[in-house]
């Protein structure tokens, strides 16, 4: 599994795994009942520790995007997209409003931001 880590972004590690599963199941790039790696081996794929994988997975649980099967692992699970894709749009909207607030504090103009966006958007 692709997942992409940054010691240097300030947001924690097990959050950045978290984000980026959850993104992974709303896109469908994980599917229902799709096992995922157990947490040693993610762990060691990420080079991480095995309590930061722990935490990533156990709150995936919490808020139903994974399930765990005892004895077998965790898989991805039945979640409502339409629910999911909201709450992701949610978050997106709370960072482009301190996007915003940023620019304009700074008179930095909406088409400077644009270009910035375009710019971002090509290179992922």
């Amino acid at each position: 599994m692709d997942i992409i880590i940054s010691n240097s972004s300030g947001v924690p590690i097990y959050e950045q795994i978290e984000e980026q599963i959850k993104s992974k199941i709303v896109s469908n790039e994980l599917k229902e009942n799709e096992l995922l790696p157990s947490i040693r081996t993610l762990a060691r794929d990420l080079r991480c520790s095995v309590i930061t994988t722990k935490n990533a997975y156990e709150n995936l649980v919490r808020d139903g995007y994974v399930k765990t099967i005892p004895s077998k692992g965790f898989y991805v699970a039945k979640v409502n997209k339409s629910v999911l894709l909201e709450e992701q749009m949610s978050k997106i909207e709370e960072l482009l409003d301190k996007i915003v607030i940023m620019a304009k504090n700074n008179d930095i103009k909406r088409e400077i931001i644009n270009q910035m966006l375009d710019i971002l958007w090509e290179d992922k």
